[in-house]
C-alpha cells in the first residue's frame, strides 16, 4: 500500500496497479508487471508525481501526469523499467529529489536511477531481509535501513550510497524484528519500531554518534492513556470509565487477548493544521507528532514528552470490519482536517479506506470520552455499508497477490449493479491450484462452505475424492474388530499420537523413542522414519497438500518434515518456547502453524524452502515468525486444541486444565465464548469434522458439531448454541 497527498495506490490483481485520486474519485489502472506487486512508493515531489511499483520481475517508475494523459488519449499508459529480476522486493523508496530509488530485496539494497535502467550501487552488509529504508532529507547521500537478523532479528545500518561504504553499524537493538523506519528532518532523528510494540529514537546530529534519544513502550503508554481516561471518568461520574478505550492489561475484560502490537507504519502527523479553527491547542507549536500504525489501531505520539496523544482502535467502530491489520498506509498531509488511511486485513481478503477527523478524535479523547457507536471522527468505506464512492463501483473485483510470508492477502471489493465475473486463478504462488470459490466475496459465517459450484466442478471433485479418499459407509456398523497388528519397534515403546493424512494413504505415529514413523494406510510398509527430537513426540500433523508433517516434542522443539526427505525443513528450538510444545498442526490451508505452549496457543506464519546453497549449505532457508499469542481464560495449561485446515475457518477450539472449553475467533482476534465446567475432569481431546468445504448439506450440518473427551466421558456439542 502507498498514500500521497491526493492519491492512494494498491494492487488490484497479480500484476495490475490501481492509483485512486481522492480529489476526483477516479481510478487509474497501470499494467506492466508479470509477477505480483510486492512494494509501492510515491515520489517526494508533487509535480510531477511519480509512483514506483516493484515485483519479482520488474521495478517500474510511473509518471502519473503522463499516464493520465495517455489514458485520456486512448493509449495504454507506460512506465519506465528501472530494474529487472532483482528478486523479491520488500520495500522501495524515492530519494528527496526523485532522481534515485532505493530497492530493498533480500539482504541487499540496490540504488537505481529513476530515469533509466541503471544500477548506481549495491549495498551489502545485512545478514537478513531488509524491511525498510529511508533517505535523510537533509543529507541526500545518506540512506538508513533496518533489517531482521536471524536469532537477534534486527540490525540497523547507515550507508553513504555515493561511495558505497558502510559508515555506521548499530548494535543489537531488540530481540524482535525491526519492521518500520522514519526520518525526522526537524530534529535530525530517526524513529524505528519493532514487532513487539517498541519504539527507538536515535539522533543523527553530528557528534552524537547515533546515540539513543528515547525508548518508548507503546503498550505501557497505551495503558497510561487508558488509565487516565478511566480515572477522569470515575471522578466525573458519567460512566466514561466503561469506554472501550479503557481495555488495559489490568482492566481487560474476560475473553479478550493480548496482542504483540507490531509497528507496521511510522508517519508524520499534520497535527496543528487540523486545529487551525480551535481557540486552544493541546501542546506547543514546536512539538512534533507522529502516527504509529499497528495491527490493532492507530496511535499519535508526542515527541516532546514521548506520550500518547490519541488512540484509535479498529475494533471500536462497528462499520469497520477489519479488526487486525496486516499492513497500512497513511497520507502525510491532512486534507480539510482529515487523514486517509488504507488498511488490509490479516485474515480476510479485504481492504478498507478509513477517513479520520484528527481534530474530532483528539478533542473527544482529551475530554476523556470516546463515543461508542458514534463514528463522527471516522468514516469507513468497507464491506458493511456501501457508500456512493469509488470503492462501491464495479471496477473492483476479487484478486490475489503473492507475499514474502504466505499470508492470505487478497483485496476484496463489493460491486453494485451488474454481476462481476472473474476467472478462477491460482492462489498459491506458481502452483496451478484453483481458488476453490475465492472468486466470490468471502464467507463471513463460520463453517459455511461454498456450495455455489458448477455441476461439472462438483462432479470432478467427487470423482477425485472417490479415487483418493477411503470413505467409511454410513450404513455400516462401527468397527469393533481389528484386522492387523504390527510391532513398530523391537522393544515395547509407547505411541503417543497417530494421524492419518487427508487422503487416507499415510499414517504418522509419534513415539516415546523420539522418532516419527510414517506407514502406508494398510500398515504393510514403513514409508519413512524421522529422527532428531530429544524427547518423546507428543503430536504430529499433516499439511493440506500431504507434503509436509509437523511434529512437537517434550524437548520443547517443533520440527516440520518433508515427506520425501529425512532432514527437517524447519526447526524451532528451545529458546522459542518456555514450556513443552503440544498440539502442533497446520492451519488456514497451510498458511499458519498452531501450537500450544502452557496456557496459550501461538499462531505462527512460515515459509518452507528445502533447497540448499553449496556455499551456505548450513544456513537454513525456511523461516517462521510469531503472529500472535492467544491465552486461555483462567487456565494453567491447554489440554486440547482443534482447528480446521482443510478449508478456511477462523474458529480455534481449546480446552484447559480448568475444565473449560473456549472458542476463539482469529478473524476478530479474541475469545468469543467460554464454556465453564464443560466436563467434570479436564478435556484431553477435541474432535470436529474436518471435511472439505465442498460438502453437501448433510456434511455442512456435521461441521456445526464437535466432540470432547475427558475422564468422565464423551460429549457432543452444538456450535450454534454451545450446548
Amino acid at each position: 500500500l502507498a498514500c500521497s497527498h491526493h492519491h492512494c495506490a494498491f494492487p488490484v490483481s497479480r500484476h495490475e496497479l490501481c492509483v485512486w485520486n481522492t480529489a476526483t474519485a477516479q481510478p487509474l489502472y497501470l499494467s506492466g508487471h508479470r509477477c505480483s506487486i510486492s512494494a509501492l512508493s510515491f515520489g517526494s515531489r508533487i509535480s510531477p508525481l511519480l509512483v514506483c511499483s516493484a515485483s519479482h520481475d520488474h521495478v517500474i517508475v510511473w509518471n502519473l501526469d503522463e499516464c493520465t494523459q495517455k489514458v485520456e488519449e486512448g493509449f495504454p499508459p507506460r512506465g519506465i523499467v528501472i530494474g529487472t529480476l532483482l528478486g523479491m522486493v520488500l520495500h522501495v523508496r524515492f530519494s528527496p529529489d526523485d532522481q534515485q530509488v532505493a530497492v530493498c530485496t533480500g539482504n541487499q539494497i540496490y540504488m537505481l536511477s529513476a530515469k533509466n535502467e541503471a544500477i548506481l550501487a549495491r549495498l551489502d552488509g545485512h545478514l537478513a531481509p531488509v524491511t525498510a529504508a529511508e533517505f535523510c532529507t537533509w543529507e541526500k547521500s545518506r540512506l538508513i535501513s533496518v533489517s531482521e537478523d536471524r536469532t537477534f532479528k534486527a540490525r540497523k545500518f547507515v550507508w553513504d550510497y555515493a561511495t558505497n561504504q558502510l559508515i555506521y553499524q548499530s548494535g543489537i537493538i531488540t530481540a524482535f524484528p525491526l519492521l518500520s523506519l522514519l526520518t525526522d528532518e526537524e530534529n535530525k532523528q530517526i524513529i524505528t519500531g519493532c514487532a513487539e510494540g517498541q519504539l527507538w529514537i536515535f539522533s543523527l546530529i553530528s557528534g552524537h554518534n547515533y546515540r539513543c534519544v528515547a525508548h518508548i513502550d507503546l503498550k505501557k503508554e497505551q495503558e497510561k492513556f487508558c488509565h487516565k481516561v478511566w480515572k477522569s471518568g470515575k471522578e466525573i461520574g458519567e460512566g466514561q470509565n466503561n469506554s472501550k478505550l479503557c481495555k488495559t492489561d489490568n482492566l481487560r475484560p474476560e475473553g479478550s487477548v493480548e496482542t504483540s502490537l507490531p509497528i507496521l507504519l511510522i508517519e508524520h502527523c499534520d497535527f496543528f493544521v487540523c486545529f487551525h479553527n480551535e481557540e486552544n491547542t493541546y501542546s506547543s507549536q514546536n512539538t512534533s507528532y507522529f502516527w504509529i500504525g499497528t495491527s490493532t489501531g492507530l496511535l499519535i505520539i508526542n515527541l516532546a514528552n514521548f506520550e500518547l496523544e490519541a488512540f484509535l482502535s479498529y475494533r471500536d467502530y462497528s462499520d469497520l470490519s477489519i479488526q487486525i491489520a496486516r499492513s497500512c498506509a497513511l497520507t502525510r498531509k491532512a486534507v480539510n482536517g482529515k487523514v486517509l488511511c488504507l488498511i488490509t486485513s490479516m485474515f480476510e481478503d479485504m481492504i478498507a479506506l478509513v477517513e479520520v477527523n484528527l481534530a474530532a478524535l483528539v478533542t473527544t479523547q482529551h475530554r476523556y470520552f470516546l463515543p461508542r457507536g458514534n463514528e463522527k471522527s471516522l468514516s469507513v468505506f468497507a464491506s458493511v455499508t456501501v457508500h456512493t464512492s469509488f470503492l462501491s463501483n464495479h471496477y473492483f473485483r476479487v484478486i490475489s497477490h503473492k507475499c514474502v510470508v504466505p499470508f492470505l492477502c487478497k483485496l476484496n471489493y463489493f460491486p453494485t449493479g451488474e454481476k462481476n465475473t472473474v476467472k478462477d486463478k491460482p492462489l498459491v504462488f506458481h502452483n496451478k491450484i484453483k481458488s476453490s470459490g475465492y472468486t466470490a466475496a468471502p464467507r463471513m459465517t463460520m463453517f459455511s462452505p461454498n456450495t455455489n459450484l458448477k455441476r461439472k466442478e462438483v462432479s470432478k471433485w467427487k470423482i477425485s475424492c472417490k479415487c483418493k479418499n477411503k470413505e467409511y459407509p454410513l450404513e455400516s456398523y462401527p468397527p469393533i474388530k481389528y484386522e492387523k497388528e504390527i510391532s513398530v519397534t523391537c522393544k515395547p515403546t509407547p505411541i503417543f499420537c497417530v494421524q492419518y493424512s487427508g487422503d487416507g494413504e499415510l499414517l504418522a505415529c509419534g513415539q516415546a523413542d523420539k522418532t516419527v514413523l510414517i506407514f502406508n494406510s494398510n500398515l504393510t510398509d514403513v514409508h519413512n522414519v524421522f529422527s532428531g527430537h530429544d524427547g518423546a513426540v507428543n503430536s504430529v500433523g499433516w499439511s493440506h497438500d500431504r507434503k509436509w508433517l509437523v511434529s512437537a516434542s517434550e524437548d520443547r522443539t517443533l520440527r516440520v518434515w518433508s515427506v520425501c526427505n529425512k532432514e527437517p525443513a524447519l526447526i524451532l528450538g528451545k529458546e522459542k518456547f518456555r514450556k513443552t510444545v503440544r498440539f502442533a498442526q497446520f492451519y488456514f490451508i497451510d498458511t499458519f502453524i498452531l501450537l500450544c505452549c502452557g496456557a496459550e496457543f501461538n499462531l505462527l506464519s512460515f515459509h518452507l524452502d528445502t533447497t540448499k546453497d553449496d556455499l551456505k549449505r548450513y544456513k537454513p532457508r525456511s523461516v517462521c515468525k510469531l503472529v500472535q499469542k492467544f491465552p486461555m481464560t483462567s487456565a494453567m495449561e491447554i489440554t486440547g486444541l482443534s482447528a480446521v485446515n482443510e478449508f478456511y475457518s477462523y474458529i480455534v477450539l481449546t480446552a484447559g486444565s480448568n475444565r473449560a472449553l473456549e472458542v476463539f475467533d482469529l478473524n476478530a482476534g479474541c475469545s468469543t465464548a467460554v464454556i465453564q465446567e464443560a466436563h467434570v475432569r479436564s478435556v484431553h481431546q477435541i474432535c470436529q469434522n474436518k471435511g472439505s468445504s465442498f460438502s453437501t448439506q448433510q456434511t455442512e450440518a456435521y461441521n456445526l458439531f464437535l466432540t470432547t473427551a475427558a475422564g468422565d466421558g464423551i460429549k457432543l456439542w452444538d456450535l450454534r448454541t454451545l450446548r
